[in-house]
């Protein structure tokens, strides 16, 4: 027998349950030949919704001739959507009955038939971008209805056999919570955003952390056989709080040499530098005594070696990433690897499992007074290092805690009343200019000097979605492997150095892009390029300073070039201080260090993120 449906499709020999069940057996596979059915779409009317290779399409069933406007008598179309890609779809769900409610389009209404009467709908949800923003990803819902819950069953199964076709989704995650990140609205964000997750099917273990250090201590003591039951690990929390989860997760699993030095500078005991395991030498993980956002010192205590079981299971950072949703005071990492401080634009890069690589820079403080003994601790930033200014305002900073985010303008304003310089030394190794210009895209001499001040801007290639530099010969780094490093060792290495006093010192991992500073400290520095951008600053006078500083807080500002600044691409680096006193800051944290040294791991680690939008 054959019959007719009212959606225009003809079934012979099978009901619609029995469709929605094949469409459910095939192999995931989208058909070649499109699917169409006439629905109702919430809100528009009647449509033909189209089933593609790579989305949803439709149409209305009827145009109106009075839904266009005209400008100079030249008739304009409505602006409404028609069609959305699977990869900007991150769930489908079915509804049992729900009212159709009236078109938004002018003089539509008489167009829809049993616009009052309940019917069986399903609804897609996904993204668009923003028309004035595009970083910024805002949510969509599209609600198709039917009179036959069947037709709405099928729809639901071709959609999600699609959605099960898009790699990298992850499927269980590992969440950790600060409360008091920011403003104290951690909490209040997640409740937010998890919704989201919940309708991606995305299992989430929220853990919300009750003192600090915690969620350092979780990653650092997990075993990795634990750790493969999850897709990766999220921080709702701010850039210092990103920082403790990815010290403790590398803390116990990366292994490198120390960074290289200059031979007249011998750290280790046998002057060559050793393997790490851990932290510390001894292999275990050595003090942490930095604060977190809430200004608790954290826990200090050390992490057991590898087990026997992890030997069986090495961690493969190929198929774990780290996702960030922004609740902290500048968020610089999400700003620079989404474009946006955006909380669901962020947990929208999780669940589609977008990926992004990040560089890592291991820092290894020797002493940490003039008259310490060589014990090094190891430590790793994902965004920035900075002395002299920086070191004094996150000091600072920590006296006024209650104040929340606006602790580090005030902070600011005063280190700066009382600007002070520190003698140091630092030296770095020489990267050919060749080798600089293919990944900054203009020519760079290391310790070149600028004019006082130009108002040329240098050619910048900024680091975007799909960025060519980035992706560049990717460096897969293991995490196993003792013997792996980011930079060729070539036979000669070439040290330069600075020596004198300095009013900051920065080493920029990423361009660290904020509110601030909208540009961030290096603009045409990369997530992924395998270098860090060394900023030297000499002593100068206030107003040069004040300058500099005006620059980097506008759009488009040049604060490099001045002659007092020094800006160096290198892949490590060893500071000295000559003074008593020597704070770093580290990723939003504080870091005594009197001598240290570094280095630079490329795509060390995968964020849920794909870049900034043009």
């Amino acid at each position: 027998m054959e019959r007719d449906r009212d959606d225009g499709i003809a079934v012979k020999g099978e009901n619609p349950a029995a469709l929605a069940v094949a469409d459910a057996e095939v192999d995931g596979k989208a058909q070649s030949s499109a699917l169409s059915s006439t629905l109702f779409l919430d809100r528009v009317g009647q449509v033909i919704l189209t089933f593609n290779s790579d989305g949803l399409s439709w149409s209305m069933v009827q145009s109106f001739n009075n839904d266009e406007s005209s400008c100079l008598g030249v008739k304009l179309a409505p602006k409404v959507v028609t069609e959305i890609k699977f990869s900007d779809v991150y769930a489908v769900e079915l509804i049992d009955y729900g009212l159709v409610h009236e078109s938004n389009l002018p003089n539509a209404g008489k167009f829809l038939v049993g616009h009052d009467n309940e019917m069986y709908w399903f609804k897609v949800h996904g993204f668009q971008r923003s028309k004035s923003q595009p970083s910024l990803w805002v949510l969509s819902l599209f609600t198709f209805g039917h009179n036959d819950p069947q037709m709405c069953q099928m729809w639901v199964n071709r959609i999600n056999a699609s959605l099960n076709l898009e790699m990298g989704r992850p499927r269980n995650l590992l969440v950790f919570v600060h409360p008091r990140s920011g403003k104290g609205s951690g909490c209040k964000i997640w409740e937010t955003v998890a919704p989201i997750f919940s309708r991606a099917k995305v299992k989430t273990k929220v853990t919300v952390t009750q003192k600090a250090g915690q969620a350092f201590h979780v990653m650092a003591s997990t075993s990795n056989q634990e750790l493969y039951s999850y897709d990766g690990v999220v921080a709702v929390g701010g850039d210092g709080f990103f920082n403790e989860i990815l010290n403790g997760f590398l803390s116990s699993r990366h292994k490198a040499p120390y960074p290289p030095s200059p031979t007249d500078i011998i750290h280790s005991a046998d002057g060559h530098g050793s393997s790490l395991v851990h932290h510390g030498s001894s292999g275990t993980v050595a003090e942490t005594s930095y604060r977190n956002e809430d200004g608790s010192p954290l826990l200090s205590s050390t992490v057991q070696n590898f087990t026997d079981q992890d030997r069986d299971f090495p961690f493969s950072e190929e198929q774990f990433r780290f996702g960030i949703i922004p609740a902290g005071s500048t968020d610089a990492i999400v700003m620079c690897t989404t474009g946006t401080r955006d909380p669901i634009t962020s947990a929208l890069h999780i669940v589609l499992g977008k990926r992004v690589c990040l560089d890592v820079a291991q820092v290894v403080r020797w002493k940490t007074t003039s008259a310490s003994k060589l014990d090094p601790c190891v430590r790793y930033a994902a965004s920035f290092a900075g002395y002299g200014f920086y070191g004094d305002v996150i000091t600072e900073s920590e006296k006024y805690l209650w104040m929340g985010p606006k602790r580090y303008d005030y902070a600011g304003t005063k280190v700066f009343m009382r600007l002070r310089s520190y003698e140091a030394e630092v030296a770095y190794l020489e990267v050919e200019s060749g080798e600089a210009n293919s990944t900054s895209g203009r020519g760079h001499v290391s310790g070149s000097i600028r004019a006082l001040w130009s108002p040329n801007k240098s050619e910048r290639v900024v680091c975007r979605v799909n960025c060519a530099i980035c992706n560049d010969k990717p460096i897969h780094v293991s995490m196993g492997d003792p013997q792996t490093t980011t930079y060729s060792r070539p036979e000669k290495t070439r040290w330069l150095r600075s020596k004198g006093r300095f009013l900051s010192i920065g080493a920029a991992v990423i361009s660290c892009r904020n509110e601030r500073a909208p540009d961030g400290l290096v603009a045409d520095a990369h997530l992924s390029d395998g270098f860090l951008n060394l900023i030297l600053i000499k002593d100068c006078p206030h107003a040069l300073y004040l300058w500099h500083l005006t620059q980097l807080a506008r759009r488009g500002g040049t604060p490099l070039n001045f002659k007092f600044v020094e800006h160096h691409k290198t892949t490590a680096f060893v500071f000295t201080s000559f003074g008593n006193e020597s704070v770093w800051n580290l990723d939003g944290e504080p870091f005594q260090a009197h001598q240290l040294s570094a280095q630079v791991f490329r795509g060390l680690v995968s964020l849920f993120a794909s870049g900034p939008e043009v």
